[in-house]
């Protein structure tokens, strides 16, 4: 079969490579309304879908933009905020602080208020204390001296003006004494 192909075509007035001129006048019109075909009606559709993916990717770009840099002013407005915030408890922490060395010092104000108050207190009653019992030493003393001048000199002390006299003299005395050994009452 090949044979006579080959044959057919060696008796025909062409060749193989080279049409012959009506072949190629029709092959070049279909090919110029192909090309035009193309040309106007595939490649305006091609170019709008081009375009329109085009215009997509550039719509989803500018989006992308706009949500990283709404991004960026969150993260920013957070670490602005984070910032306050610390600075915020570093503050807080420093008036706490504060109040923490106020409330130590009146307390310890207090405290020192309160045991002055205390030892005044207790001197108070120390010396009211002691006052009551030179009262009562004396108010002894006073009545054995008595006893003992009413023995010694009856006769002188009988009145009430010269026995508180002259135990008052006798306390002295004994007060007197009493300094002089190097004590303080």
């Amino acid at each position: 079969m090949n044979t006579t192909l080959v044959a057919a075509a060696s008796e025909s007035k062409g060749s193989l490579l080279i049409p012959e001129l009506p072949d190629l006048i029709w092959g070049t019109v279909g090919f110029v309304v192909v090309l035009l075909a193309f040309i106007f009606i595939a490649l305006p559709r091609l170019n709008k879908l081009l375009d329109a993916r085009s215009a997509a990717i550039e719509g989803r770009i500018d989006e992308a933009k706009h949500a990283r840099e709404e991004a960026e002013h969150i993260l920013e407005q957070y670490q602005q905020q984070l910032a306050e915030a610390r600075t915020e408890a570093g503050r807080i922490r420093e008036a706490a602080r504060e109040d923490a060395k106020r409330i130590r010092a009146d307390l310890v104000e207090q405290a020192q208020a309160e045991a002055a108050r205390v030892v005044a207190q207790a001197r108070t009653q120390i010396q009211s204390e002691r006052d009551s019992a030179v009262q009562s030493l004396r108010a002894e003393v006073g009545s054995l001296a008595l006893d003992l001048a009413s023995a010694v000199v009856a006769e002188h002390l009988a009145t009430d003006r010269n026995a508180t006299a002259f135990v008052d003299r006798f306390l002295a005395d004994l007060e007197i004494e009493h300094a002089s050994d190097g004590r303080v009452q």
